[in-house]
């Protein structure tokens, strides 16, 4: 490892409980434990995985202007959210390309949280901070300020209850309360990554082995496990979420990536990128995102070539074997004549074009 790696406040964790370390996006962080990705995997969907997510990146928005100004950079309507509610948004280039994915925290009317990617940090905050023009607000990075622990899968309400007196149960889906987590001032948020119930707890770093221990401790006759960034993936694959650089980049629109549902292109006010996206909404879509399964053996892995009729067609964005589901899957770009369920596709294996078919996505739903 090279000094030039971050850690988030929870590395020595990780290296003392045997994680085997890898480079993500200049981040020191564990692909996988002992236990390896497959248990990790289906200990999330089965009873709770721990994610250590403190590398993401926080943002304060701050003031009079707060709603107005993330909503003229992102495409979701943040106008629409109330108090203690979070939604899933971008921020679009003129081009409306992705700049980044990010979830939208609502604290109150003058009090935003942005949390972006951990890749794209850096990137984001110079975009934003460049984009603030006349609004009458107070911008602030408090990434290094922030630890973030995921706890994923039907056992995590009843694990993470224990620690807590905030009520879990009432808290919806994409909402968030304040309140304390064994003794720790903390967010916690009904938010996730994996497909599966869970929250998202946001606390001072300096508490991030204490909490991140006392969620292992509390769990453990649940079977929670820690998870690494290898199941993270796999778990998120079979749920279709998509990974910024994969699915998502400055060149993809998110009507490309099946994000319509985030994209308000009617909102009052507009946003940066609406005028191209509104183009390419009227003229239509050249290529689509779909998910596909292999109907061959053989794993699809990310960058893999998509052929139909003998013909390049696309690019696998990513492809893996599904733990939980025992099968093949992927994410692909194809021309949007051929984004329909039931497609026949080949896929270039090292050099074998094996037989794929174009599936309705999530493969994974968990049952509410």
């Amino acid at each position: 490892m090279t000094d030039e790696l971050r850690r988030t406040p929870l590395n020595k964790a990780h290296r003392a409980a045997g994680g085997k370390m890898v480079d993500f996006g200049g981040w020191d962080m564990p692909v996988q434990y002992a236990a390896g990705v497959i248990e990790e995997h289906m200990a999330t969907r089965t009873r709770a995985g721990l994610f250590d997510v403190s590398h993401m990146g926080e943002i304060w928005v701050e003031g009079p202007d707060a709603i107005k100004f993330v909503n003229r950079l992102t495409t979701n309507d943040a106008t629409q959210l109330v108090d203690g509610q979070a939604h899933y948004s971008a921020l679009t280039n003129e081009k409306g390309g992705v700049v980044d994915d990010l979830l939208v925290y609502r604290f109150d009317q003058q009090k935003l949280l942005l949390v972006v990617n951990a890749s794209t940090t850096d990137k984001d905050w110079d975009w934003i901070t460049s984009h603030k023009g006349e609004d009458d607000v107070v911008l602030t990075n408090v990434s290094k300020d922030y630890c973030q622990i995921a706890i994923q899968g039907p056992k995590a309400v009843e694990i993470l209850q224990k620690l807590t007196d905030t009520e879990l149960s009432p808290i919806k889906y994409y909402h968030f309360t304040t309140g304390k987590v064994d003794d720790v001032e903390a967010i916690i948020s009904r938010t996730g990554y994996t497909g599966e119930d869970g929250f998202e707890v946001y606390a001072d770093s300096q508490f991030a082995e204490q909490l991140w221990n006392k969620m292992l401790e509390t769990g453990k006759d649940k079977g929670i496990l820690p998870c690494g960034l290898a199941a993270r993936n796999t778990l998120r694959l079979e749920a279709a979420m998509s990974l910024y650089g994969h699915e998502l980049s400055d060149d993809i629109t998110p009507l490309e990536a099946n994000l319509g549902w985030i994209t308000k292109l009617n909102k009052d006010g507009g946003f940066i990128g609406q005028p191209a996206l509104a183009k390419q909404k009227e003229e239509g879509l050249k290529r689509r995102l779909v998910g596909f399964e292999m109907r061959e053996p053989g794993i699809a892995r990310d960058e893999f070539e998509v052929h139909i009729d003998d013909k390049k067609a696309g690019v696998v964005t990513s492809g893996s074997p599904a733990p939980f589901l025992k099968k093949n899957i992927g994410l692909a770009f194809v021309p949007v004549e051929f984004a329909k369920t039931g497609q026949e596709i080949r896929i270039d294996v090292r050099g074998k074009k094996l037989l794929a078919e174009i599936v309705p996505t999530p493969f994974y739903k968990r049952a509410r």
